[in-house]
């Protein structure tokens, strides 16, 4: 496991780089609200990133020029077909973030130069095994949407406002773990926004805390995996903390997600390249998971991490060829149309490698209710596929204060137990919503990795006895929950109150002679 301790300099300076930002994405937005906004900071931050990267490819090294000095016949036709094998792109001299920033303030075609640069960045990549990857990255960054302005002066001088601001930031020297301070600048913008966004930012983003648990959980023991892949990716942030939590050579062969947000998409898409995972080691997909899944010839994966949207509608029975589908015949029933959380699991589940496992945020409904999703818990349970139910503590995720579970599912499971443990009263009160810490964390692996009981805290029950129970998987079915109230010792209570009583008396009759001394 990675465990690269930060410096307290490194961490200083990230936090002033993070004050920093938030401060120019806040400033240069002016009106416009900053869930529209995110764009412009986000993109301008990628294009800062991938030029800066770019040059430092070129240079390889060699201090005797600078790139960005050069004219751009320095990209000859073999140069430049050398590059997007490797980077998967190309930058010219003329389009680095750097030079267009020199005279952003006072160039009154800002605007359309930039369009064209990310047009000419993107369609660079044409024709090569790259071009999935880059085609349409700077689809959100509209130069001319009115959001910006309503004149073309406007726009230009908010444009120039948001590149300048971002060329402030202080990342260093590139190759001297440039890349980090970018991927964690871009992770901490993202956070902010969605805290900011409510409902619609926590179906994007999974908060750091919760997604390294879900990380630890999928990869727990696993020396190697071949991949991992997230089917409801959102802006890669889990995929992510997989990377940050572990060594490079544990994930062999890449990163997957599909996502079906065409924003949301573009998001995680740069979430890689920022995070330094280069074209060739990253797939993420456009489209609907259930309807149309992207990566049927690439699995099975070693792990799957996922937090799928929360009992969202879907066609499930009204189209008679799903329950035909590989990866929801088995169960015999497809999820209710009202609510899809099922099919996310069982797609997961079909995807899986018989070694790997699957940690998957859920609602906890659909671990008590009836109808369809009893039926595919009793396929679950009945085929030894879960491993662990964990209950988290509420409020730890943007835009739902509900407390949600996170289900582990395994397909090679030496007993026939299910393990629940209830972590609900693990969090940190912060501002807006409660954290797990670190430690939390640690505490939760621990019970889940030596599978031993711990009152009021975590069970392994027979399936056998989860089958007599109508196969409810709800964690507080199994886990008696911590009685915190006041133990009272009745006798103790009894003889107080008989003493108190005793003086009250005493002191009744003590008034009552002073009464008495005094009407006589």
């Amino acid at each position: 496991m990675a465990g690269n301790q930060l410096s307290s300099t490194s961490m200083q300076q990230r936090s002033d780089l993070q004050r920093q930002i938030w401060k120019i994405a806040d400033e240069v937005r002016g009106a416009v609200d900053g869930w529209d906004f995110k764009q412009y900071v986000l993109g301008s931050l990628f294009y800062r990133f991938i030029s800066e990267n770019f040059a430092d490819y070129i240079q390889a090294d060699d201090d005797s020029f600078d790139y960005a000095e050069m004219p751009d016949s320095v990209i000859t036709p073999d140069v430049k077909q050398e590059a997007i094998k490797s980077k998967g792109y190309v930058i010219y001299p003329s389009q680095l973030f750097k030079n267009v920033v020199k005279n952003a303030n006072t160039n009154p075609s800002l605007n359309t130069d930039l369009a064209h640069i990310f047009a000419a960045i993107e369609s660079s990549a044409s024709g090569y095994p790259s071009e999935r990857d880059i085609k349409g990255l700077f689809a959100d960054f509209d130069t001319t949407s009115n959001r910006l302005g309503n004149t073309v002066e406007d726009k230009n001088k908010r444009l120039a406002a948001v590149l300048t601001g971002v060329a402030q930031l202080d990342f260093g020297d590139f190759a001297n773990h440039h890349i980090d301070l970018f991927g964690d600048a871009y992770e901490f913008l993202i956070s902010n926004y969605a805290s900011n966004a409510g409902k619609s930012g926590g179906e994007f983003f999974t908060p750091p805390n919760v997604s390294k648990l879900i990380a630890r959980l999928a990869l727990h023991n696993q020396k190697k995996v071949n991949k991992i892949y997230d089917p409801a990716a959102g802006s890669g942030s889990l995929l992510l903390q997989a990377k940050k939590e572990f060594d490079d050579h544990i994930i062999e062969e890449g990163f997957y997600g599909q996502e079906i947000n065409h924003t949301t998409y573009n998001l995680a898409r740069m979430n890689m390249f920022l995070h330094n995972i280069n074209y060739n080691n990253f797939d993420i997909m456009l489209g609907d998971t259930l309807l149309n899944p992207q990566f049927g010839d690439e699995k099975p994966f070693d792990a799957i991490v996922s937090n799928p949207p929360y009992s969202i509608k879907w066609i499930g029975s009204d189209d008679p060829t799903l329950i035909n589908d590989i990866r929801f015949a088995p169960a015999g029933v497809l999820a209710p149309k009202s609510k899809a959380d099922f099919a996310f699991i069982l797609h997961a589940l079909s995807y899986l490698s018989a070694k790997g496992r699957a940690a998957i945020v859920s609602f906890p409904g659909i671990f008590y209710r009836g109808g369809a999703e009893q039926k595919i818990r009793k396929y679950l349970i009945d085929n030894n596929f879960v491993e662990t139910v964990i209950a988290l503590a509420p409020n730890l995720f943007f835009g739902t204060s509900i407390a949600v579970n996170i289900l582990v599912l395994a397909k090679n499971k030496s007993d026939k137990k299910t393990q629940f443990i209830d972590a609900s009263e693990l969090f940190k009160k912060e501002t807006n919503n409660n954290v797990l810490t670190d430690v939390h964390i640690k505490t939760i692996i621990e019970v889940f990795a030596d599978k031993t009981a711990r009152d009021h805290f975590a069970k392994s029950v027979d399936n056998a006895d989860i089958a007599a129970n109508d196969y409810n998987l709800s964690v507080s079915s199994y886990i008696e929950a911590k009685d915190t109230r006041e133990v009272i010792d009745i006798k103790a209570l009894n003889a107080e109150i008989a003493e108190t009583v005793s003086k009250i008396d005493m002191l009744r009759s003590q008034i009552d002679a002073i009464v008495a001394e005094i009407e006589g």
